[in-house]
């Protein structure tokens, strides 16, 4: 199974190094993940993983620790070789602010014989002294790769601090920065549904599509996230990175081929085509006591403790300014305590020219395309079909979904978590899922723009009742263009 990587980095990582490892997203993520990818024999036997977080644990305290998270987290028909999984596992606690505990980690990390990846899950905060560590310790090698997890700043400014610090240590091409939607299997089957698709890419573009939609849904209030949601707000929680990644893919370009830099050249003009969002094409709220399926829950000041001005719901009119898509508007929404959990995107066609049935009373409805990412994946076509009969009250038309039901397209394919796949990449080395730094500063640079307009007009999030779609002005940001949000 040693066999040197055809991607970018040219070697298969034979060490994993993760930092935060006793943490939230370890526990959820990454621990269930590794063992499933273990389960399935698709890491080398040889991979090592060391764990390193603040706790004084001991290497089996640590992987107990580790054994309950699989247990809570993991399905149990993926936990095949749990046992073997575990024994993969050791742990050096670590304080990440002072150069002390480095050299011992890098004992516990040993010479990699081909490389190390590493896994970067800790406070931004800790960015800096923790590449200062590395250094120190020797575990910045050519032989070494860094995975960060987001949030990577809170702006343009700070986000450029941590990638200047990064890269005093490693190069572009060995820094792997994470956003966990684009491991997930439907954001991947929009590029297939797009590039392999004959009927796709000619009407891709203005002259066919009306307007796009992307929402991104939460029934959660705050979840034990108070003091980190509360700095950030869904705008830079929600679109500045998943959302706007989901749009670039959407709106890019056919790239040249399928691979880290030609997808993501493609998707870095996406970004830097968006025009400034003007006043008035924003909406923002903030969710106050109401019921979610059925169950009352408490607004966001009272989970908060206070009053505050940080928005929990943001809808955006926005525009790629380019030829493809002069003129369409891409409507993005995305809000915390709504009625349903749903990440979909919305591909609303123009009607057709001319109707040859309106004569025969017939009402045609335009074409659209839902491509759905959670909680279900699936992608629906509705087309126009006539409806039975022998039409001597006139032809009567209806719009017929075309479903493709992604667990079923594909019944006995394992479904998987996204981290499987990025972990995957990282331990490979290949970035195309992965996000470069141009375009994260052009998604600060756009958003910084929109919060920046925000404080010129004295913006204040409107108030929505949990359980609610969000504030009513987001309703009338679309439908003063005669567009209604999918629901």
């Amino acid at each position: 199974m040693n066999m040197p990587s055809m991607h970018s980095g040219g070697f298969t990582a034979d060490r994993l190094l993760l930092f935060g490892a006793t943490g939230d997203l370890a526990q959820r993520m990454l621990l269930p993940s590794l063992c499933a990818l273990h389960a399935d024999e698709l890491i080398d036997p040889e991979l090592k993983i060391v764990a390193t977080a603040r706790s004084e644990l001991t290497n089996h305290e640590y992987r107990n620790f580790a054994r309950a998270a699989l247990e809570k987290y993991l399905p149990a028909d993926r936990r095949g070789g749990m046992a073997d999984f575990l024994n993969r596992l050791s742990y050096q606690p670590l304080d990440a602010t002072t150069l002390d505990g480095f050299n011992a980690l890098a004992e516990k990390v040993g010479q990699p014989g081909q490389g190390l990846a590493i896994f970067l899950s800790t406070a931004p905060s800790l960015f800096e002294p923790t590449i200062k560590g590395l250094q120190h310790a020797g575990l910045d090698g050519a032989n070494v790769r860094m995975c960060l997890e987001k949030p990577l700043g809170t702006d343009l400014a700070t986000s450029r601090e941590i990638n200047d610090a990064v890269a005093s240590a490693f190069p572009e091409e060995r820094i792997f920065r994470i956003d966990h939607y684009l491991g997930k299997e439907t954001v991947q089957n929009l590029l297939a549904l797009r590039f392999a698709n004959l009927m796709f890419e000619p009407i891709w573009n203005a002259a066919h599509i009306d307007h796009v939609q992307i929402t991104v849904a939460e029934t959660v209030g705050l979840e034990g996230r108070v003091g980190f949601y509360d700095d950030a707000g869904a705008l830079r929680d929600m679109v500045q990175n998943h959302m706007l990644q989901l749009l670039a893919l959407v709106a890019m370009e056919p790239p040249g081929s399928f691979d880290a830099t030609a997808v993501r050249d493609e998707k870095v003009k996406v970004l830097r085509a968006l025009r400034q969002v003007e006043s008035g094409e924003t909406v923002t709220g903030q969710y106050r006591a109401g019921a979610i399926n059925g169950k009352a829950v408490p607004g966001y000041d009272d989970e908060l403790g206070r009053e505050s001005n940080t928005e929990t719901f943001v809808a955006i009119k926005s525009h790629v300014d380019n030829w493809r898509w002069k003129g369409v508007p891409f409507y993005l929404r995305t809000g915390k305590r709504l009625p349903e959990r749903v990440t979909e995107i919305v591909v609303q066609f123009r009607c057709v020219p001319h109707s040859i049935f309106a004569g025969k009373g017939a009402t045609m409805q335009p074409n659209r395309l839902v491509i759905g990412i959670q909680p279900e994946e699936n992608i629906t076509l509705s087309l126009m079909t006539k409806v039975p009969g022998l039409d001597r009250e006139g032809i009567r038309l209806r719009q017929v979904p075309l479903n493709i039901a992604m667990p079923d397209a594909f019944s006995g394919a394992v479904r998987r978590i996204a981290y499987e796949r990025l972990l995957l990449d990282l331990i490979e080395g290949d970035q195309t899922l992965f996000v470069r730094r141009d375009e994260v500063e052009a998604q600060w640079q756009w958003i910084d723009a929109i919060r920046a307009g925000w404080q010129a007009d004295g913006l204040i999030p409107k108030t929505y009742t949990a359980g609610s779609w969000g504030p009513s002005a987001a309703i009338a940001l679309a439908e003063r263009d005669g567009v209604s949000w999918h629901e």
